[in-house]
């Protein structure tokens, strides 16, 4: 008879900075299906979206999407 023993072991995650950040806008108004594509910097995505707004008047809601990365680590509890 094999015998198994498991050891759980407590995780986090958390923000891994290395990894950056990514920012991005849609144009949220009808029929319109713009966005600034992803930007590494979050004045770029916004001067797009107000660049956007300036060109196609109403076009004034948008949805703003960050994406970080994230590291999983043991937490160090035994």
């Amino acid at each position: 008879m094999t015998r198994a023993v498991y050891r759980f072991v407590e995780h986090s995650i958390r923000h891994e900075p290395a990894g950056g950040v990514t920012y991005e806008l849609f144009c949220t108004t009808h029929g319109c299906w713009e966005a600034s594509g992803p930007q590494g910097d979050q004045v770029e995505a916004q001067g797009w979206a107000l660049r956007h707004t300036g060109l196609n008047p109403g076009h004034d809601l948008f949805r703003r999407v960050f994406t970080d990365h994230a590291r999983v680590s043991p937490t160090g509890g035994s």
